[in-house]
C-alpha cells in the first residue's frame, strides 16, 4: 500500500510516496520552502505542487504543526493564525483533488518511530519529543497514541518550555551544550514527575547531534535518539492516512 506523506514545517514543506508496510520512501523527497505567510491557501497550493510532482492520485497524509481534531486545526503556534478553526482536511482535499488526512506533526513522527524506528517493540509509556523551532510531543502507551499533546507548552520559570529548552532557544541564546543540557534536564525531570515514562525518544534536527547532550543528562528514564530523522514526519503522516 502506497500513501503520499507530506510534512508541513515552518521553513519547508516536503513529501514523498511511502510504502506503509515497510516505512520505506519510494522516491526522493521533494521539498519546497514554506510560503512566508504560511496562510491556508498558499500552503495548500504547495502541497498540491508536491503531489503533482509525483503525479499523485491516491491518499495523502499530512503532518501539520497544530493539534488536529476531526480535520480542524485547533491552534497555530508557528503558522498563520488564519488556520485556527479551518477544516484543513477539506481544504487540502479540495485543492489537491485527493483524499487528505491531517495529523499533528509530532504525532506523525511518533507513529513512524514506534512502527519502524527507535520505539519499535517498546512496551509501557513512550514519549517522543521533537526539539526544533519549538518542542513537539507524542505519547504512547502499549503502542497506542494519545493524540494532540502539547508538552512544549509546560511552564518553565514563567515561560513555555519550548522558549527555554528547544533547539531554537539553544541557538538563539548561543548556549553551550552543557548549559543546554541543564535546561533540557529540568524539563525532562518535570515530564518524569508527571508521566513516569519508560522511554524518551528525542527527535527533530537536534537528534543528529545527540552525542553532544544526551550523555550530559541526569534523569532516571532511558533516553535515546530517534532513528528516522528527517523522514519521520513523512512516514508517520502516510501511516496516519492508511485506509
Amino acid at each position: 500500500m502506497e500513501v503520499l506523506g507530506i510534512d508541513v514545517g515552518g521553513s519547508g514543506i516536503k513529501g514523498a510516496p511511502v510504502d506503509i508496510k515497510t516505512g520505506r520512501l519510494l522516491a526522493e523527497r521533494y521539498r519546497i520552502k514554506t510560503p512566508k505567510s504560511a496562510e491556508p491557501r498558499p500552503v495548500a497550493e504547495v502541497v498540491d505542487k508536491i503531489a503533482r510532482s509525483f503525479n499523485w492520485k491516491g491518499p495523502i497524509g499530512i503532518g501539520f504543526p497544530a493539534p488536529i481534531k476531526s480535520g480542524v486545526a485547533m491552534m497555530a503556534a508557528n503558522i498563520s493564525p488564519e488556520w485556527v478553526g479551518v477544516n484543513a482536511d477539506e481544504l487540502f482535499t479540495k485543492v489537491t483533488g485527493c483524499d487528505c488526512t491531517l495529523v499533528n506533526d509530532a504525532d506523525a513522527a511518533g507513529l513512524a518511530e514506534m512502527s519502524f524506528g527507535a520505539g519499535r517493540g517498546q512496551a509501557g509509556t513512550v514519549i517522543l519529543l521533537t526539539l526544533g523551532t519549538g518542542i513537539g510531543s507524542a505519547i504512547f502507551h502499549s503502542g497506542h497514541l494519545l493524540p494532540n499533546t502539547e508538552f512544549g507548552h509546560l511552564d518553565m520559570k514563567g515561560r513555555d518550555a519550548e522558549h527555554r529548552a528547544s533547539d531554537a532557544a539553544r541557538q538563539r541564546e548561543d548556549l553551550s551544550w552543557k548549559k543546554y543540557a541543564r535546561r533540557l534536564n529540568r524539563y525532562l525531570l518535570e515530564m518524569e514527575k508527571l508521566f513516569w515514562p519508560d522511554l524518551f525518544i528525542v527527535g527533530g534536527g537536534i537528534s543528529k547531534q545527540s552525542e553532544k547532550f544526551l550523555p550530559l543528562l541526569a534523569i532516571e528514564t532511558p533516553i535515546i535518539p530517534a532513528e528516522l530523522l528527517n523522514d519521520a514526519g513523512i512516514v508517520g503522516a502516510a501511516l496516519a492516512a492508511k485506509p
